[in-house]
């Protein structure tokens, strides 16, 4: 019996080990820097994930009114209305319009040495999209963004 209990026990800890694992699908990391770069292009969403969270961390060190970033989502093709009302709603607001059905999830503005999480019910995704993450700081959009797919 008791040569039992060591298998049953390493399989309960490698299972635990397991879902930790899917359990790390469903959130990622990206970071922006002082460049105007995010160091993801692509993000790619596990189906099974009921909420996906993204952290977004600032490696720079210049300040949010200077050099602020966020991470916004929004349909591929609502990114650019997204931008603009989003300039419009100013740094207060975290460049993010009010109320604006358009987005799916976003950070806050975040400067150097900061970060935000944000997590998002993955029912809003459709498989092929497509969806962009960008920053909507004034200007950074044409350079911070990247693409986001619900995985089959």
């Amino acid at each position: 019996m008791h040569t039992l209990w060591k298998p049953l026990a390493m399989a309960l800890v490698a299972g635990a080990g397991a879902h930790a694992a899917w359990a790390a699908d469903c959130a990622t990391e990206i970071n922006g820097n002082d460049a105007m770069q995010y160091d993801k292009t692509s993000i790619s969403v596990p189906a099974s994930c009921k909420q996906f969270t993204v952290t977004l961390k600032h490696t720079g060190k210049l300040p949010k009114a200077t050099m602020g970033h966020n991470w916004v989502l929004a349909k591929t093709a609502d990114m650019q209305g997204v931008v603009a009302d989003g300039v419009a709603a100013g740094l207060g607001k975290n460049y993010v319009k009010d109320g604006d059905t358009r987005v799916l999830a976003h950070t806050k503005v975040v400067g150097g040495g900061e970060s935000d999480a944000v997590t998002f019910a993955t029912s809003a995704l459709k498989a092929g999209g497509p969806y962009s993450y960008f920053c909507s700081f004034p200007g950074h959009s044409v350079v911070m963004k990247g693409s986001l797919a619900l995985a089959k």
